[in-house]
This record gives structure tokens, sequence and C-alpha cells, in this order.
């Protein structure tokens, strides 16, 4: 690891932040219902159907659908229990350099320390299974069940999803005694906009990694990368105010290669013919988005 991220005076304090991530497509590449609906026989495309129904009629907090599933279908009760849970974790297709990016915040780079925390609306036993030996358990925070001996799923303790990952970072701020503008949260769809809406207000800094218009549009800077290490360029830049010669270097000293960094500065329009009361739609019914980059 570069021994730039240890290179701050003896007497000087360290800045102390809070960088909180999202799980499912997050840190990973896949999401952790669609796994589990494989692993215990349920299709794929029924998984979908359900969530999405859920979303749209607005019944519950948004990335909540699968512990509503898992708590209320029938089909999910009766065949999911708290070893698939566990399961899922071991399957789940992560993505790289999960562990170099903790070990690189948790050195502190250049003054400035941080403390990694993983706020999921996916079921906790997942993530600790998922990141076993990377992320500590008491750094991670998802949706918690009560289980009946059987394994079975008997009720919800809590859901970190929606407004409850304000909660629980706020509950964090308390215990870190750190400022709310020092909060760094990542993360890719509409599960994290209340959080990003949060942190935004609070002059925090908010990173999505997706070019979902539900976070894009929100987050402050967006990261496109098959590698979770890639966080850090903004980061370096925004809150250590590094230059990108600094950033390709430091990445460089701790063995990796930004061999592509393009910015481009996304649109999203939805256009259709004036005047007219029923535009042309695709197959959704509604206007296709047509996205403009510049």
């Amino acid at each position: 690891m570069s021994g730039e991220s240890n290179t701050h005076m003896a007497d000087k304090p360290l800045r102390r932040y809070i960088f909180a991530s999202d799980f499912d497509q997050t840190l990973t590449f896949n999401d952790s219902g669609y796994v589990l609906s494989e692993l215990v026989g349920i299709p794929t495309e029924e998984f979908e159907r359900k969530a999405k129904g859920m979303a749209k009629i607005n019944l519950v907090q948004q990335g909540a659908e699968l512990a509503y599933l898992l708590l209320h279908d029938p089909e999910f009760k009766a065949k999911v229990r708290k070893e698939h849970l566990d399961e899922v974790g071991k399957r789940i297709r992560l993505k790289d350099n999960i562990q170099l990016l903790y070990q690189i915040l948790e050195a502190g780079i250049d003054g400035h320390q941080f403390d990694f925390y993983v706020l999921s609306a996916a079921p906790v036993e997942v993530i600790y299974s998922a990141l076993e030996g990377i992320v500590p358990r008491d750094h991670i925070y998802g949706t918690e069940f009560r289980y009946k001996a059987s394994g079975e799923i008997d009720s919800i303790i809590r859901a970190t999803a929606g407004y409850g990952k304000v909660a629980v970072l706020d509950q964090l701020l308390l215990q870190q005694v750190a400022g709310p503008d020092h909060v760094i949260y990542t993360g890719d769809g509409s599960s994290d906009i209340h959080v990003m809406l949060h942190v935004n207000a609070r002059d925090g800094l908010t990173i999505a990694v997706s070019e979902s218009p539900h976070v894009s549009q929100i987050a402050k800077r967006t990261v496109l990368s098959t590698r979770a290490l890639a966080v850090l360029a903004p980061i370096l830049e925004e809150v250590a105010g590094w230059e990108r010669y600094r950033i390709r270097s430091f990445f460089e000293a701790n063995g990796m290669l930004i061999q592509e960094w393009e910015r481009v500065r996304t649109d999203w329009l939805t256009v259709r013919p004036a005047g007219s009361e029923s535009p042309e739609a695709g197959t959704s019914g509604r206007p296709s988005p047509v996205l403009v980059t510049s």
C-alpha cells in the first residue's frame, strides 16, 4: 500500500470522514434478490415481476421489496431459510478491489481518515457472508429478521431501505462525532435517493455508480467502473483536493493503473412531438428518454 496514505504530520489532527456504501449493484454486479430466487428455484422473472409491481404502487420503501416478499409472499416464505441467505452471500459476484478500498480508507489518506460502512436493504446475512474477512460485521447495516427454530423468517427487526438509511447514517454521525459535511455516500439506484438528498443537503459528497437517472441526477459525481476502487478518484479530487496526475500516481503505487479516465456530461431528455396529446411511446407506454453526452 502506498506510503502516501499515511503522510500527515504527527501533530496534525486527522480529518475524520464516514464512507458509506450501498451493497447490491454498488459493491456487487447483481442483485441479491435474483441470486436468492435462482437458489431456491423461483424464476427470476417472477421475482422481478413482483418487485416491480410493489415499487409501482409504492407498497414498501424503495429497496425493501425483497424484505417484503420474504415476509409476506407465500412462495418465498415457504422456500427461503436463513441458510439460503448465507449461501447467497457466497454466490453473489463482488466487484474487484473491495478489500483494497477498505484498507486504503482505513489507513487514511493525506491526513484524512475514513470509516467504511455498508448500508443496504439486502438481508444482513447476505452481506455478512459476501464481505466476510473484508468488512467487519459491526460496520455492516442491512435488513434484519427474527427467525423461527426451523430457520424460517418470522418477523422483521429493521429494514435499512429508503429513509432507513438516513436514520442509520445519522446514528453513525453521533457515534463517530463527525460533522455532516464529512460524509461520503455511494450507491446505484432508487433506494439511495433519500440518503443522497440528505447527504447533499448537509454538504457531504454523493457518488453514483450507475447511470440510472434516479441517482445520477442527484449525486454530485458519477463513476462507472467494474472495480470498487474507482470511487477513490472523486474522493481524492473532492475531499483531498488532489490533481489527476497525483491520483494516477496513487493508484499505481497501490498496484492499479487508471487506463482510461473520461469525463462526460450526461443529459436525460424525454422528447415528443409538440402539441401532441398522445405522444409516441415505447412498449412501456411512456416516451423513451434520449441519452445525450457531451
